[in-house]
């Protein structure tokens, strides 16, 4: 194997790395916010809490 076609593909595959790393923990999240979802797990309580109350801070200043 040719040094130069090794180091190549070396300094390359470091930045495919990390674009694969990154699919993968996006994908890890999205798969036990899933499983959260449908095993009744999930609170979304304070979450729609706080997206009301923003929603709600924007149609005021919307009428401002």
């Amino acid at each position: 194997i040719p040094e130069a076609g090794l180091l190549l593909i070396m300094g390359v595959d470091q930045f495919l790395d990390m674009g694969r790393s990154a699919t993968n923990a996006v994908g890890n999240s999205i798969a036990a916010a899933v499983v959260a979802k449908w095993e009744g797990q999930l609170s979304s309580g304070p979450v729609a809490e706080t997206e009301s109350a923003i929603a709600a801070d924007d149609a005021s200043t919307a009428e401002a």
